[in-house]
């Protein structure tokens, strides 16, 4: 079966205030920004098509109506908004907000600024192919800290030989980072709070059953969280398409 007969939905967050990237994002929203030539969220949106995706739900608060007017004009995926005008619920409690239009089957999970250059075959569609619905509650896509761009963090994730993710105890810096993309059962949610939580909550409960795991990105991951850090990806993409690799979500 291949994967876009198995998974056919995905939630891309689009809300925030991108307070990090201003003053790009003052009168912009942070979706918004142009990589590459073009949107960072139609980066996203286009690479959920060539995935097999058919349905998006993109969460607006910040500057929603310029959101909504560049989605307008878009045939794949087909849009759905999900409104957090009146209060800005975070990751977790925007996706569970949004539950009742992403169906009852698994989903991708995306984030607006997710970007990377690929390496052997598309990402997203290893990721779908890695999915068990038996096994995990969430499947995520992370990337190596070492071969990643614009990231200084300590990192987020262990990851064992079967692909089951712990978090990094102690001092250590973790070898993974989350790279903004997942799956998610919609059992994940179960329980879930009411209002704006993040999801890393329901995350640490999918660690502590077991059920929370990963795929490492081939390619090159690349933070995209401020204004020097798009400079910094626009330069790394220069420089794959001079080299002839592909950049995810680019036409």
């Amino acid at each position: 079966m291949t994967s876009a007969k198995r998974l056919a939905s995905a939630f891309v967050l689009a809300a925030g205030k991108g307070e990090r990237m201003r003053p790009l994002t003052q009168f912009l929203p942070k979706p918004l920004v142009r990589l590459a030539g073009k949107p960072l969220i139609d980066h996203v949106l286009d690479r959920l098509a060539a995935a097999g995706i058919t349905r998006a739900v993109v969460n607006v608060h910040y500057l929603a109506e310029q959101i909504e007017k560049q989605l307008a004009g878009r045939k794949a995926p087909k849009i759905t908004i999900s409104d957090e005008r009146d209060a800005l619920l975070d990751t977790g409690g925007g996706v569970l907000h949004a539950l009742p239009k992403l169906g009852r089957g698994p989903f991708l999970i995306h984030n607006s600024d997710s970007v990377w250059i690929e390496g052997m075959g598309s990402n997203l569609e290893r990721l779908i192919d890695v999915w068990d619905d038996a096994t995990m509650d969430s499947l995520m896509l992370v990337a190596p800290i070492a071969t990643s761009i614009g990231y200084d963090g300590p990192g987020d994730f262990q990851m064992d030989a079967n692909g089951r993710l712990t978090r990094q105890t102690g001092a250590r810096v973790s070898p993974f980072v989350f790279a903004g993309v997942s799956i998610a059962h919609p059992r994940l949610f179960d329980g879930a709070p009411q209002g704006a939580f993040s999801l890393n909550r329901l995350w640490d409960r999918a660690i502590a059953k077991g059920r929370l795991f990963g795929v490492r990105l081939e390619g090159v991951w690349m933070h995209v969280g401020t204004p020097d850090a798009v400079a910094e990806a626009e330069a790394a993409i220069s420089g794959s398409l001079t080299s002839g690799s592909a950049v995810s979500g680019s036409d």
